[in-house]
């Protein structure tokens, strides 16, 4: 695990990445924060009430002196935030009804990003999900090509790297979703020096089942194939198909991966979240994420029950996603 993120602090060494907190009255936020500030790995960008903010972190006994406090309600430039808010929603949402929405810590801080006044967002440690990634999905928008966004964790164990996707999002998708999934999840292991094979899962190996439910996976292969022809890929794979080679040689001796993937898309949310909780509890891996993936800039979603090693680590993994 030290090694996973040796690597991403290496990437943002020099490059002053600004992250957005919209919770900077929450102590776990707070303390992440100040380590950051004062490791110069990024600049945090603390929303709420100037005051209140810097006494939190005179009470947790941290300083925030490298960070950055913005207190919607006094922004100087909030009619900025404004006119380019009424004009990303076109039409959605009037002057007046901006001014009230982006009080809101989550839809002001996902302005600044939309805006390039702060290159990521991170959230959710006392907001849900969809408070987290409305906003983002409303301002910020997916990527040209790209419809949905996806979840992905990273799994370590020792020296072992995996990705599974999408575990956080997308509950039922369809051939075209699981194709881009497979896409976008390439480029996030790409970000963490994960040299990505991609296994396409079912409870199928390469027909040796037919039903809707392997045909919508083997589709994906042939479609991300199409968006992506560098990609190393194929499916569908049952488990142990995409991972012991010698399953791999019995069930599927002419494919690219023997026994050998590191990519992992799974053919449901709820295959993902479960075989991801099993290989976390049962395998002794830890799992780090979930990872947003296919935003035009990114925005990630803590736990609210994550601790102030959570936020650090996702702010990093936030940073780097937003290298150019």
């Amino acid at each position: 695990m030290a090694d996973l993120f040796e690597g991403l602090k290496q990437k943002l060494s020099g490059r002053d990445m600004r992250i957005v907190f919209p919770e900077g009255l929450d102590e776990r936020i707070v303390r992440a924060a100040s380590r950051l500030a004062e490791e110069k790995r990024l600049t945090p960008i603390l929303i709420g009430n100037i005051e209140q903010v810097q006494a939190k972190a005179q009470e947790l006994g941290v300083s925030l002196e490298s960070a950055e406090i913005y207190d919607p309600a006094s922004y100087a430039a909030m009619d900025e935030l404004v006119a380019a808010f009424v004009e990303r929603r076109k039409g959605k949402a009037t002057e007046e009804d901006a001014r009230k929405i982006l009080l809101d810590e989550n839809y002001f801080g996902t302005m600044l990003v939309y805006l390039n006044k702060a290159d990521g967002l991170v959230s959710g440690a006392a907001h849900s999900t969809a408070d987290t990634v409305r906003p983002a999905l409303q301002i910020i928008k997916t990527k040209e090509g790209v419809k949905k966004t996806s979840g992905v964790f990273i799994m370590v164990r020792e020296d072992e790297k995996y990705v599974f996707a999408d575990c956080a999002i997308n509950i039922a998708p369809d051939s075209n979703d699981l194709a881009e999934i497979a896409v976008e999840s390439a480029k996030t292991a790409d970000m963490f020096d994960i040299e990505p094979r991609i296994a396409m899962l079912s409870f199928s190996t390469k027909g040796s089942a037919k039903s809707q439910e392997t045909e919508r996976v083997s589709g994906a292969v042939e479609e991300a194939k199409r968006r992506d022809p560098s990609l190393v890929i194929d499916g569908e794979f049952q488990f142990d198909a995409a991972f012991v080679p010698s399953v791999a040689k019995s069930k599927a001796p002419d494919s690219p991966l023997q026994g050998d993937a590191n990519v992992f898309i799974f053919p449901s949310l709820e295959a993902g979240n479960i075989g991801y909780k099993i290989a976390q509890r049962l395998g002794g891996f830890e799992a780090v994420g979930p990872i947003l993936q296919g935003l035009n800039k990114p925005v990630n979603d803590l736990s609210r029950g994550c601790n102030e090693e959570d936020v650090y680590k996702l702010a990093l993994i936030t940073a780097a996603q937003g290298i150019k």
